[in-house]
């Protein structure tokens, strides 16, 4: 028999090359998953060795104690590409959110949008201004680095030469930033969160609501106060911020119409439009204005799309690239599809050990043995949390925090008719916003270089990444902001509210 016979025949039942397929012991699917947990803790704590190279390892792991158990490779194949399939929505929204950067940088209009959140700040509101500026700009551009490494870089010089609390302020920007990244359509952790959970997009976006309002008003209430404390003062911005933004204004033409590709995509977001056309309308914009305002090259336009903005695409008569000050490149000059290569990566090798896992019965194991302990819907809610949570330290690694308890916990939900949703927002609250938190991960190395405090000194006062928790819990032991599914989509009659508390 040929390879694609023997292929064929594994994938036929009673047609098996190996032993009968066995339920794993408990022994045997944590094993997977606690070498995966060790590899990175070793590998990115101690060696950086790439998270790809760590993933696959564990992937073997995962596959030989599969392949032990009765599970063929076929099996295993064809439950990996099922995810990579179900992924590929998740993939065109992070390749068109990297276009979505570059053409906008190059069109101006996120310069503009820099230039004019910096002259605004009021020093006596500095930190309520900082948490607004940067959840706007991580609202528009859906990143939480885009936005610490921009409006972020330029809040804290300013908060230096006012004499205000670094650590207060790299707080109020991180509550910010983290604001915008979980909840714009253009995120990537915002768009990866319902797709593992199986719910869409918008969805999601708004039953996160309930854990992201609250404690914005927390935020705003705290910052405020401690601005208007007396602990703010000085009047003067820094020169080498005005230094920046007099580049800005003489790099750029601003004017209000560059303001509409985020109207884009804001105004389809509220009208529920399918999320790529939407990012691709607003590129297609963003790239056209950039050659009427900017005087752009169709050329530059797309290498903006592919690789990113770079100020050798400025073609402002006298303006010499190499005269750029170093913040405006850390600003500017990032974006493009080959920027999300790499989480594109990421993503497929985890879908990969989490189609093994769910191949060879593991995560049927663990959720098993999780959910003899989990008695109510607030067990059920607290259980997806901590889990969470716990991989984000333990991992360090933002997609596979997302990824795992999402395939772990997914099943669990439906079972106790809760909707969707309810898991997906679990999964950002202790996940996506925990991120900054952790000293090694790849967000907490990022934020404190970038901000230049350490995780530890900022921690206390990154309010809105740790009340997210705090309500998630609130909300599921009392019921409240819970979504269950409707009757009708089950089939059956629905869970009474003693079962569910």
């Amino acid at each position: 028999m040929g390879k694609r016979g023997k292929r064929e025949a594994e994938k036929q039942p009673g047609k098996r090359n190996g032993p009968e397929k066995k339920r794993p012991t408990f022994l045997e699917a944590v094993l997977p998953v606690a070498a995966l947990v060790g590899l990175l803790i070793y590998g990115k704590l101690f060696q950086n060795y790439a998270t790809e190279a760590l993933l696959i390892l564990a992937a073997a792991v995962a596959a030989l104690l599969a392949r032990k158990n009765g599970c063929t490779w076929a099996e295993m194949e064809e439950e990996a590409g099922n995810k990579i399939k179900s992924a590929f929505g998740a993939v065109i929204i992070l390749l068109t959110v990297g276009m979505v950067i570059g053409s906008w940088i190059l069109s101006g209009c996120i310069p503009m949008m820099i230039y004019y959140g910096v002259r605004i700040i009021n020093p006596q509101m500095l930190l309520t201004t900082a948490f607004i500026v940067c959840a706007l700009v991580s609202v528009v551009t859906g990143t939480s680095w885009g936005s610490v490494g921009t409006m972020g870089v330029a809040i804290m010089g300013i908060a230096g030469a006012l004499g205000v609390s670094l650590p207060a302020t790299a707080g109020a920007v991180l509550s910010g930033a983290y604001f915008g990244d979980k909840i714009s359509p253009l995120s990537d952790t915002t768009n990866l969160a319902p797709m593992v959970a199986g719910t869409d997009l918008y969805t999601h976006v708004k039953h996160q609501l309930w854990t992201v309002v609250p404690p914005t008003l927390i935020c705003l209430l705290v910052y405020t106060i401690l601005g208007m404390s007396g602990s703010v003062t000085g009047a003067a911005n820094p020169e080498s911020v005005e230094l920046m933004l007099d580049q800005l204004s003489s790099t750029f033409h601003f004017n209000i119409l560059l303001f509409l590709p985020a109207v884009i995509v804001l105004g389809g977001s509220l009208l529920r439009l399918p999320t790529a056309p939407l990012m691709l309308l607003s590129v297609a914009v963003a790239g056209a204005e950039g050659m009427i305002f900017q005087g752009a090259a169709a050329g530059d336009v797309f290498s903006a799309m592919i690789s990113g903005f770079k100020f050798d695409m400025v073609h402002v008569e006298g303006f010499d690239p190499a005269a750029v000050v170093p913040e405006l490149n850390t600003l500017l000059v990032r974006g493009g599809m080959s920027s999300m290569q790499s989480t594109v990566q990421l993503l497929m090798t985890a879908l990969v050990f989490a189609g093994i896992l769910v191949a060879s019965g593991s995560i049927d194991v663990l959720l098993d043995k999780l959910l003899k302990c989990v008695k109510s819907v607030g067990g059920l809610i607290a259980s997806t949390l901590f889990a969470t949570a716990g991989l984000a330290f333990a991992c360090g690694a933002t997609y596979l925090t997302i990824i795992l308890p999402g395939e772990l916990f997914r099943d669990a939900y439906k079972k106790r008719g809760l909707a969707a949703e309810n898991l997906s927002r679990s999964l950002e609250d202790a996940g996506t916003v925990v991120m900054p938190l952790v000293p090694w991960s790849t967000s907490g190395v990022f934020m404190s270089a970038t901000l230049g405090v350490s995780v530890m000194a900022y921690l206390p006062w990154a309010f809105l990444c740790y009340l997210c928790i705090v309500f998630a819990l609130i909300y599921g032991f009392t019921g409240i902001g819970i979504k269950k599914i409707p009757v009708e989509a089950e089939g059956r009659e629905s869970v009474g509210e003693g079962e569910m508390r």
